[in-house]
């Protein structure tokens, strides 16, 4: 992203209610984003989304209060323009149409963060879907 010529980090949101989990997307994302917020609950996401409109929001999706394909329904409902990735261990075919349906952009698996994180975000930046290989190369037949 760039303003006025200078390359500007994108803005990431993480929502999930493992603070193990949080703290390693951050360590993950620190060279490339700029982690500004983190949500323990599908409540806190939807508040810190709307209050510091970040680029990204990195979503789990089974969280407290309110689960991720939730959170995605109301952020996209209250016109939050930020792109939408889950990060899940769920590779469940339903689950992951609902996050699409929702809005999702991305849908990587917590066991591939380390490989998929940042170019689901990178690929989500440019408006493209991203998905997890496994889900792609392991889809039941239908």
């Amino acid at each position: 992203m760039r303003n006025g010529g200078e390359m500007v980090r994108a803005r990431v949101l993480v929502a999930d209610d493992h603070p193990e989990m949080r703290e390693r997307i951050a360590d993950l994302l620190h060279l490339d984003f700029d982690t500004i917020a983190f949500a323990a609950d599908g409540q806190q996401a939807i508040e810190s989304a709307l209050q510091l409109t970040p680029d990204i929001v990195v979503l789990d999706i089974w969280m407290p209060v309110l689960n991720g394909l939730q959170v995605a329904s109301h952020l996209q409902n209250l016109g939050c323009a930020a792109k939408l990735i889950f990060l899940t261990v769920h590779r469940d075919p339903d689950i992951v149409e609902a996050a699409f349906a929702a809005g999702a952009l991305g849908y990587v698996l917590k066991p591939r963060i380390v490989k998929d994180l940042i170019p689901a975000i990178q690929e989500a930046l440019a408006g493209r879907r991203f998905t997890s290989p496994f889900l792609i190369t392991h889809r039941p037949a239908v």
